[in-house]
């Protein structure tokens, strides 16, 4: 029975052993990939945006240690309490049920954490609502199950964004489930408005590497913002469970030079040159200008038809 044991013990321990080399030696073969997944990877997705390196920051200085450290501090009390207070070393019990000052350590220590977290959570939060002006706009609309994408600042209507069948994914070397047929295309450097709705249920629109994460709801539009601080495909996908394929409604956003957006914007039928949509060519802005510039016509035409007076009723007065 005793060899047992230490049998038992000896399993135990290997695959305690197993476990941390295991966990360990995880980051030295996930290398991180930019803008997806990795396989075996255990932290976040690789920051590509300005709200995701704060987010990061947010993560791995603060919550990480202190969490660790409570973590810490409750494993070693149960040990303490195990080793010290059990029936062979403490073989009378205590026999008062309470203490004040653990009790006022345990209620206040809390308290001043969680007011520390909340310092660094709500300046977070206040970068996520203080969109810089915004360079272009996506208008983001969710649907069972795909996404609609808009460019109202460039005119280029809305389009349908589908996921890639696995053979044409496998065809093309892009991640099956991730890749879709007509991604979202900006510019990189430029910061972009996304404004968030849905057309039956409620879904999500979510990209890790850039930090989004922001509810499409039907009836509503919500707005979040990010600058790519880089070049490539970044992949994201509905993260709110909305029907039978929420598994199949993933997002892509291509992040290309300016001279590769302007000529992606003029293959859709837009146009770099306005500003906002009204100012397109029969846009808002000439729809109504043109009614005012007539307005103002009137009254300088209706001054125009009215006849002369003839010279002898002008002079009459002055005889």
């Amino acid at each position: 029975m005793r060899l047992g044991k230490r049998a038992l013990n000896g399993i135990v321990g290997g695959i305690a052993t197993t476990s941390l080399a295991v966990f360990f030696a995880a980051p030295a073969w996930a290398q991180d990939l930019m803008g997806q997944p990795t396989p075996g990877g255990i932290g976040l997705q690789p920051a590509a945006s300005p709200l995701k390196h704060q987010a990061h920051f947010f993560h791995d200085v603060v919550l990480m240690p202190i969490i660790t450290g409570i973590s810490l501090l409750v494993l070693g009390l149960l040990i303490w309490v195990a080793i010290r207070y059990n029936k062979k070393a403490n073989p009378t019990p205590a026999k008062w049920s309470h203490n004040t000052l653990v009790e006022i350590v345990w209620t206040v220590l809390p308290v001043m954490i969680l007011v520390g977290i909340s310092l660094f959570s709500f300046r977070l939060l206040f970068a996520y609502h203080d969109m810089p002006t915004p360079d272009l706009t996506v208008k983001a609309t969710g649907n069972q199950w795909n996404w609609a994408y808009e460019y109202p600042d460039q005119g280029v209507p809305e389009y349908i964004s589908n996921m890639l069948p696995e053979d044409e994914a496998q065809a093309q070397g892009v991640p099956f489930r991730l890749a879709v047929d007509e991604p979202i295309v900006v510019p990189v450097g430029k910061t972009v408005r996304v404004l968030v709705t849905a057309s039956d249920v409620i879904h999500a629109f979510a990209l890790p590497a850039f930090g989004l994460k922001t509810d499409a709801i039907p009836g509503r539009v919500n707005e979040t913002w990010f600058r790519a601080e880089r070049e490539g495909v970044f992949y994201g996908q509905c993260s709110e469970l909305c029907g039978v394929d929420h598994a199949f409604m993933p997002i892509q956003i291509n992040v290309v030079s300016e001279a590769e957006f302007a000529a992606w914007v003029a293959s859709r039928g837009g146009s770099m040159t306005p500003a906002t949509a009204a100012e397109a060519p029969g846009g808002t802005a000439a729809q109504v200008a043109a009614p005012a510039a007539a307005d103002a016509a009137q009254p300088a035409a209706a001054e125009a038809s009215v006849p002369a007076a003839p010279a002898d009723a002008a002079a009459a007065p002055a005889q």
